[in-house]
């Protein structure tokens, strides 16, 4: 599922990374994948802010500002007992 184009705050910095691959495996919309030792972003849009790569990533390479994209609408349409689909979320 893509959200919006190109407004992810999602960040990579190959440089840290050691291709463990935990971002894959937490990832829940398959953002990541390993190529020559490394994660590289193949779907930028179809991240929607969780945090789950950046919070599990003991090395520093990835950074997102959780809680700012459809996850938090998602979060928020759940405690107000909306409909994500309507409003909530891009």
């Amino acid at each position: 599922m893509k959200y919006l184009k190109n407004v992810t705050t999602l960040k990579l910095n190959r440089n840290n990374c050691i291709g463990c691959g935990l971002c894959l495996k937490v990832c829940p919309h398959e953002v990541f994948v390993i190529r020559d030792k490394k994660a590289i972003i193949v779907s930028k849009d179809n991240c929607m802010e969780c945090g789950a790569c950046a919070k599990n990533c003991a090395f520093n390479a990835l950074s997102v500002r959780s809680g700012v994209g459809c996850a938090a609408g998602i979060m928020y349409a759940a405690f107000l007992g909306k409909d994500p689909g309507k409003d909530d979320c891009c």
